[in-house]
């Protein structure tokens, strides 16, 4: 028990609560809590492991909660179900001894719900501990309707997350490696940082950093947490996932950039592509210009691009009616999605999503895309971004653009990124960026693949 009250179980909680109770973020949640609860090293550790492994594997583990319990998932309360996914995640996949972890979980299920609820959870833990990690794949497994309904359980995926990537993987002619790609989604990613161009120095990484493969800009770190370099970088060094900085990139080099050219970032919320964009545009003389419709995430961008010494103005409109507000040589249209190509970082976000909200998004993507192909310059460019592979999200938005503005004409993506790395690269080796079968310039980023987050980048030019 830390100075704060809260051991790593009860920091765990208290987040799955939020979660699921409030819609909050694990990601953005965690860290802080682990800040009020003064925790640090193995405490952390443990308290990040038993958030996120639960959460990735939420699925699976009401599965098994559904038959130790006799019941659906549904008809048990909300607070005893989250302690329940904790001590299952403990009793599968950690090599917690069962005894502990079923103690543990019904001592934080009395404390939080009360003495009946307790008992219920007893029982169903110790059912749970009854069968090894294996004899519960076997049987989920054994109770599947569906080859896909199997690898759901046992990759912790929905049905329909799993049919999406299967197709937007057979459309580079991929689909074989989709269990590849849903083991990768359960790996905890690799902190990655990017150093701004032109404005960090290498005194502001953290020791041992080293360069990732494929952005100019990226950086691994050597282990440990890199929050103290990159407070003390003042913001010249910040987290970002190497697919963000090349989808940034992908735009700022697409094209030589002359001077006086102005930018905008339509969609700029939370602000780290946003950063990239402003320090290249200092770099080149150009100006930039961010718009979030959120105010609390417009703010986020204004914080992220205050170590740029570049006059950044951050307007608060929806981005259908502010493209259109002025001419713009370069355009970043980072779409709001289904977030599917970053369940490694967002593990709840493949258990929030509904096949349902896609085709509200699609149109909403298309809408943004439209309005910024309207807003360019003569000879401008745009780039086209989602945090998803979803073909309806990426590849058919794309599509009907170009149907509905004949003016415009795909670069090829692909090129441009391999064209991005410190060494030129081979298009096939080692980026491996798969040509997709509709001839199209996309370049799709994919976790198995690129160690990123399944990056979909599109890049238009008005002739």
């Amino acid at each position: 028990m830390t100075a704060s009250g809260r051991s790593p179980r009860w920091v765990a909680y208290d987040v799955l609560r939020a979660v699921h109770d409030d819609d909050a973020y694990a990601n953005l949640l965690l860290p802080r809590a682990l800040t009020r609860a003064a925790l640090t090293g193995p405490d952390a550790a443990l308290a990040t492991e038993l958030t996120y492994g639960t959460l990735r594997r939420e699925g699976t583990y009401d599965a098994i909660i559904a038959d130790a319990a006799g019941r659906p998932v549904a008809d048990i309360d909300p607070p005893v179900l989250d302690a329940l996914r904790l001590g299952v995640h403990q009793l599968v996949s950690m090599r917690t001894p069962a005894h502990a972890a079923v103690n543990e979980t019904v001592r934080q299920v009395r404390q939080a719900v009360g003495k009946p609820a307790a008992g219920f959870a007893n029982a169903v833990l110790r059912r749970v501990s009854e069968r090894t990690a294996q004899e519960w794949d076997a049987r989920l497994a054994a109770a599947a309707r569906s080859d896909d309904e199997r690898l759901a359980v046992r990759f912790a995926h929905p049905v329909w997350v799993i049919r999406a990537f299967r197709r937007a993987l057979a459309a580079e002619g991929r689909a074989a490696e989709l269990e590849e790609l849903l083991a990768a989604d359960n790996a905890a990613p690799a902190v990655t940082l990017a150093a701004l161009p032109g404005l960090a120095a290498p005194q502001d990484l953290p020791p041992g950093a080293e360069p990732t493969p494929l952005s100019p800009i990226g950086f691994r770190s050597a282990g440990g947490d890199p929050g103290a370099a990159v407070a003390a970088s003042g913001g010249r060094v910040r987290v970002q996932d190497e697919g963000s900085q090349l989808a940034a990139l992908a735009l700022t080099r697409a094209l030589p950039v002359r001077a006086g050219e102005r930018w905008l970032d339509l969609c700029a919320a939370p602000g780290g592509k946003t950063a990239v964009l402003a320090a290249e545009a200092l770099a080149h003389g150009a100006s930039l210009e961010a718009n979030e419709i959120s105010p609390a995430r417009a703010g986020l961008v204004r914080d992220s691009v205050a170590g740029v010494p570049l006059p950044v103005p951050v307007s608060e409109e929806d981005g259908r009616t502010r493209a259109g507000r002025g001419r713009y040589d370069r355009i970043l249209v980072d779409a709001p999605c289904t977030g599917l190509g970053a369940l490694r970082r967002r593990p709840e976000a493949r258990w929030r999503k509904q096949p349902s909200d896609v085709p509200e998004l699609a149109a909403l993507q298309g809408e943004l895309l439209d309005a910024a192909i309207e807003a360019l310059a003569p000879g401008g460019v745009v780039a086209y971004v989602t945090c998803s592979p979803h073909l309806a999200e990426t590849a058919a938005v794309v599509a009907d653009a170009k149907r509905r503005h004949p003016l415009v004409s795909e670069l090829d993506a692909r090129a441009v990124i391999a064209g991005l790395a410190a060494a030129p690269l081979d298009l096939a080796a080692p980026l491996d960026l798969a040509a997709p079968l509709d001839g199209s310039g996309r370049a799709q980023l994919w976790p198995h693949r690129h160690q990123t987050d399944a990056m979909s980048i599109t890049l238009l030019r008005r002739a």
